[in-house]
């Protein structure tokens, strides 16, 4: 079974939808018990950083996440999902994030040729091929909606770059936990061979 967790985030029904179109059974859900019986949690999120992290700590959901990494299951974050796994973010000065991985969030700098949020379709590359891109070909598009992007401390986490005016960091992996700024549930055919690699860690 793999849990989505439910935190009044945006979009996490299509997340669903994409889980159970690959033949696995998915659930919504904010029970401490279900996320940490599942054979993999996803972290997905459409929303503003400061009000995510509210919304995980009134469900007590910060513990279960942290006991999510300790006990090996594997876990997704996707979009905000990933940005709350670091330490901060510049869209909400003083909320820390979870802080299961170092590195920040920023904001992408607007300008007459870069519109911010980035949105669209774009290409990936991959500094460090980790197991979510298993044949999946250099420069695929995928589909991103984001103001804000990652600046990991530690580059060796780092499996997938992008490039919107500035190069970013694009996915991670570390142990059990890997996160997409992209949208893999929005990515089309890619998209679903990048969910069907995590679903088959």
């Amino acid at each position: 079974m793999i849990a989505i967790i439910d935190y009044d985030a945006g979009n996490i029904r299509s997340v669903e939808k994409a889980c159970v179109a690959l033949g696995r059974d998915a659930r919504v859900t904010s029970d401490p018990w279900e996320i940490l019986s599942a054979d993999h949690v996803i972290l997905p999120g459409v929303g503003a950083f400061g009000d995510c992290m509210d919304h995980l700590h009134e469900r007590q959901l910060i513990t279960v996440i942290r006991q999510v990494q300790e006990k090996g299951i594997p876990f997704l974050g996707i979009c905000l999902g990933l940005q709350l796994l670091f330490e901060d973010s510049e869209e909400s000065p003083g909320v820390d994030g979870l802080g299961l991985l170092k590195g920040h969030i920023v904001r992408f700098n607007e300008s007459e040729n870069l519109k911010v949020p980035h949105m669209g379709w774009n290409q990936i590359s991959f500094p460090k091929r980790g197991r979510l891109f298993k044949d999946i070909p250099e420069g695929s598009y995928v589909y991103f909606v984001h103001s804000y992007y990652l600046k990991a401390d530690d580059p060796s986490i780092v499996t997938a770059g992008c490039s919107y005016g500035v190069d970013f960091d694009a996915s991670v992996e570390c142990g059990n936990v890997f996160a997409c700024q992209f949208h893999p549930e929005k990515s089309g055919r890619i998209g679903l061979m990048i969910l069907k690699n995590f679903l088959e860690i």
